[in-house]
């Protein structure tokens, strides 16, 4: 049953010295967290309320605001507001992820100026059931079907074990004044049409469906624990002793099932079952790219270290030609004596380009994220780490790459490895400008 005493419990469970520490509550407005705001207050815990109004309901998404600011007044509690604009870019799609990511980010910038504790939420155990059944449809495994966390990365959730019916039991009882969302009631997002429309008929089956459910979640979160557990084991046995790296036993690691596999690989990044059937097809000398890591084959063992492709060792650029004389038809720069990595590399490169496609100047330096080009022989466009993944180049390979741009900021090649088709000549080409290294 939902009470001062049985949420004071559970945050004592969650936090060691709960009284001396600083909150802040994420409140809209609605009965949820008017109510964590309310027990939260009672419970004479410190702490500060954070709103956002997101413009999407007009004068109902005001009205939320409102309440949540009366609250503060009267019981004298910092308030914080983000009233949502036109700078922030509303997406037409996406709107519930955009929002997630704007609320959050909202709630890190306080917490690191106010120097709070932790993030507090009014999730619930309805919000369990939706999350439960959004994770089944898309296979998301046992971490996903194990439910919300109620203590992850300093955000807590004390009233995950509470109904939202007991919510407004207790909000009925002690007078709590709070706002209803009604777009909640349109089925427009999935999380609505299953908190609408599948939710209640699971309900209906049974008087205790949520109370199992709920027990349910701790079976599954106690077997998670024990799955983690052992796959920990596992990794430190197959772990091979190094200072500088962390190396797993290709050979033990075969061994295991596609389960331990997924499971180990997968905190480096490696989660597609045929990425990971090729780390173990592989031959010596191959590299597989993650955002954050990247494992190199190395005879029987997984070399694992963080991905540095995206890492700019050198920011600076080189111009190698302000301007085009186009009272010449063709003309020639030789990168050789420009770029050290080229002297005893031998690679040959012999680039043509139709200068009138040009802009100037032109001129080298290293990837960036997000740059993409025309490759020739490649039917589409393609982002450039994309292409040197595909390349299969060692992490030392891909520092030494440096990109021909234009002043634009358009790929003209990957050097020393392809050009961009867009920019190259054809027979009608008047006007040609060589790049080589000869």
């Amino acid at each position: 049953m939902l009470s001062l005493k049985s949420v004071e419990s559970k945050i004592s469970n969650l936090v060691s010295d709960f009284k001396i520490k600083k909150y802040l509550l994420a409140v809209s407005g609605g009965a949820d967290s008017m109510v964590l705001a309310h027990i939260f207050r009672d419970l004479q815990l410190s702490f500060e309320i954070a709103h956002i109004n997101y413009k999407l309901r007009g004068n109902d998404s005001d009205l939320d605001q409102k309440t949540v600011v009366d609250f503060c007044r009267n019981f004298n509690i910092k308030f914080h507001l983000y009233e949502v604009s036109d700078k922030d870019q509303k997406p037409e799609n996406s709107v519930q992820l955009w929002a997630r990511d704007l609320r959050y980010t909202f709630f890190k910038k306080i917490q690191n100026e106010e120097d709070i504790d932790f993030l507090v939420t009014a999730h619930h155990l309805n919000d369990q059931l939706e999350t439960f059944i959004i994770n089944l449809s898309k296979a998301s495994g046992l971490k996903g079907l194990s439910g919300i966390p109620s203590n992850e990365n300093q955000i807590l959730r004390p009233l995950l074990d509470f109904s939202k019916q007991e919510i407004y039991d207790f909000a009925g009882e002690n007078n709590i004044e709070f706002r209803e969302d009604l777009s909640n009631q349109k089925n427009d997002y999935l999380r609505n049409r299953i908190r609408n429309e599948i939710a209640p008929k699971l309900l209906e089956t049974n008087d205790h469906f949520l109370q199992n459910f709920s027990r349910s979640l701790d079976y599954l979160n106690q077997s998670k624990n024990f799955v983690e557990e052992k796959i920990a084991e596992i990794e430190n046995k197959i772990k091979i002793p190094n200072s500088s790296h962390l190396i797993l036993s290709k050979d033990l690691l075969e061994k295991e099932s596609d389960f331990v596999k997924f499971e180990i690989l997968k905190k480096y990044g490696f989660t597609k079952p045929e990425e990971i059937a090729k780390i173990f097809s592989s031959e010596s000398g191959c590299s597989f790219f993650s955002d954050k890591f990247q494992i190199n084959i190395h005879r029987s063992e997984l070399i694992i270290t963080e991905n540095t492709e995206n890492q700019n060792v050198i920011e600076e650029e080189i111009v190698i030609c302000e301007k085009y004389d186009f009272s010449e038809n063709h003309s020639s720069i030789n990168l050789e004596d420009m770029i050290e990595d080229f002297q005893n590399s031998g690679e040959k490169l012999n680039w043509n380009f139709d200068a009138e496609k040009l802009t100037f100047p032109l001129k080298l330096r290293k990837q960036k994220d997000g740059d993409e080009f025309f490759p020739v022989g490649f039917s589409g466009k393609k982002k450039v780490s994309k292409f040197l993944r595909d390349e299969k180049l060692s992490n030392l390979a891909r520092q030494k790459i440096w990109l021909l741009c234009d002043a634009e900021n358009s790929v003209l090649g990957v050097i020393p490895l392809r050009q961009d088709r867009r920019f190259a000549t054809n027979e009608n080409a008047e006007n040609i400008l060589t790049i080589n290294n000869k």
